[in-house]
């Protein structure tokens, strides 16, 4: 039997804790969806689900059995669609555990047949968030070491910065 599992998140942008998980996670599953949810009633979104799933696709293209898609749709029933047994989640610091604890006991409402596969996050990985990577990019820091290339030329473009670092 393969087993399919699905990684879900919003990824505006994908850092390297995102590309840590989803490398992790490959080699547990014969196949892993990692999935851009698009929501167009959330307009707190830097990049267009088109440029994310593109700086998805980069990001990723060295895992074989990882394939990028965007969804509409909840969730757990998404992961039904394409067939998933599992969803994947990334924990990096304690304070994310009661909101994936929710999230958890949600999927398993709406779907009981699937299992949640939380991953702990490499440390040197656990203190970033794509929200602190923007606000980082957004004042021209060095971020370089968070996320992949064309993800830092991505971020600093969108915020106009063409120097950045300190002493910037």
């Amino acid at each position: 039997m393969t087993t399919l599992a699905l990684y879900p998140a919003s990824f505006d942008p994908v850092t390297y804790g995102h590309v840590d998980v989803a490398t992790r996670a490959s080699h547990l599953f014969d196949e892993l969806v990692v999935a851009a949810f698009h929501a167009t009633s959330k307009g707190n979104r830097l990049f267009s689900t088109e440029e994310r799933i593109e700086m998805l696709q980069n990001s990723l293209k060295h895992l074989p059995k990882v394939r990028v898609e965007t969804y509409t749709n909840l969730t757990a029933y998404y992961a039904l669609e394409i067939g998933a047994t599992a969803i994947v989640r990334g924990l990096r610091t304690v304070s994310d555990f009661e909101w994936e604890l929710q999230l958890t006991q949600n999927y398993r409402t709406l779907a009981p047949e699937l299992e949640v596969c939380c991953l702990i996050t490499s440390p040197q990985y656990s203190f970033m968030s794509s929200s602190m990577v923007k606000e980082i990019a957004r004042f021209g820091g060095d971020i370089t070491k968070m996320v992949p290339p064309m993800v830092a030329e991505k971020l600093y473009a969108a915020y106009g910065i063409t120097k950045y670092g300190y002493g910037h």
